[in-house]
């Protein structure tokens, strides 16, 4: 049941949501989760914890837990079939972390509800907001059952069709792409690694493979026209086209597949008075890279420290703070994102020389290891 009054209403219970209400509990704050549906998804397009991210978890006590259920993947390489052009070592990164862990976003999840509801926490279902109105000592939000809440502070942790990103009156300029991907959970009888993530940049696109810890692959490509579901068959056409050739891998079933268009997004600002943006509510972008759930597990960890530092008596200013630098690091990711997207989806005809340009960034191990260290967050710190 709804309270009628809270410090911080949280609207949306994904990994962002979660992060952000774990992070107030732990400091004592009086927080609200709400979610519009009925049960959590149990599929998702993220997959990836970077080392910064699990730094940050792990002042949760989240860390621990995720690591123990994910595969930890110190290498990551582009090839061109079986042909390897690039390899990213994260092994010898300087954090607690030395690896990309290869874990489902449901997981992810899990574990911050299990945190969240060992502080005394938990999700309150199905509550769709309806109505936001702000003043100069909070806000009202309604729902869509005729409930409403008063809260000092709401956070819009509701992805990136966000309602209370619009309620408050934040645009979200950017760009839609035309990019289109494919993406499938397939299990494979494979001589490829099961604890390495695997680009393959071939002339007919791109191909990322993604062990996950349950053994089945992530697998996920460019395409012109991708299926709504793509099926077995189609998942073994991607694989023999931009795959290895050496030993063909063969898939044996696909458990989950979907298809999803690129934007490139960011919220004009992150704050419009007691209402504040998080995750994809503020940013959206390519999954290249696997930045996404990273920078929103981030963005929430922050802002959760900013509003209980705020409710324990430090100024309104740190809120700005908050919604300036994570704008900023936002706008940079973005960025980052779209140059890798770039790389990954280079036209056929150019292809041969993004080849040999990444052969030659993998001759000079200084410039390698400012990538790595980008794509692990650590310049997030």
């Amino acid at each position: 049941m709804l309270p009628s009054n809270c410090d911080v209403l949280v609207v949306g219970a994904g990994p962002t949501g979660l992060v952000t209400a774990v992070a107030l509990a732990r400091r004592g704050v009086d927080v609200t989760v709400v979610d519009r549906v009925a049960k959590g998804h149990n599929t998702s397009r993220a997959n990836g914890v970077h080392a910064r991210t699990l730094e940050v978890l792990a002042t949760l006590g989240a860390a621990r837990p995720l690591v123990e259920q994910g595969v930890p993947a110190t290498r990551v390489t582009l090839r061109d079939h079986d042909r390897t052009l690039l390899t990213m070592r994260f092994d010898d990164l300087p954090t607690p972390f030395p690896y990309v862990l290869l874990v489902p976003q449901s997981v992810t999840e899990k574990v911050l509800l299990d945190r969240l509801t060992a502080l005394g926490g938990r999700v309150l279902r199905p509550y769709p907001v309806v109505g936001l109105v702000a003043d100069g000592t909070g806000a009202r939000v309604s729902f869509a059952g005729g409930e409403t809440v008063r809260a000092r502070y709401v956070v819009g942790a509701d992805g990136v069709h966000s309602t209370v990103r619009r309620l408050a009156g934040i645009d979200f300029p950017g760009t839609d792409s035309a990019q289109s991907f494919v993406l499938a959970d397939i299990r494979v009888d494979t001589a490829l690694p099961r604890d390495e993530l695997v680009l393959f940049l071939s002339r007919t696109g791109l191909l990322v493979w993604a062990p996950l810890p349950n053994g089945s692959i992530r697998i996920v490509a460019e395409v012109d026209d991708p299926p709504e579901h793509p099926d077995v068959a189609y998942a073994q056409s991607l694989l023999d086209a931009r795959g290895p050739t050496a030993r063909r891998s063969t898939v044996t079933e696909l458990l989950w597949g979907s298809r999803f268009r690129v934007h490139h997004r960011v919220a004009e600002s992150f704050r419009a008075g007691p209402v504040l943006l998080a995750g994809d509510a503020g940013h959206v972008h390519s999954p290249a890279g696997g930045q996404g759930m990273n920078l929103g597990l981030r963005d929430g960890v922050a802002l959760a420290d900013a509003l209980a530092d705020v409710l324990s008596g430090a100024p309104e200013t740190v809120l700005d703070g908050y919604a300036t630098n994570r704008r900023s690091v936002a706008r940079e990711v973005v960025g980052f994102a779209e140059r890798l997207t770039r790389i990954g989806t280079t036209p056929p005809a150019l292809r041969p020389l993004r080849n040999a340009a990444l052969r030659l960034l993998s001759s000079r191990p200084a410039a390698r290891g400012r990538v790595v260290g980008r794509l692990a967050g650590l310049t997030d710190r």
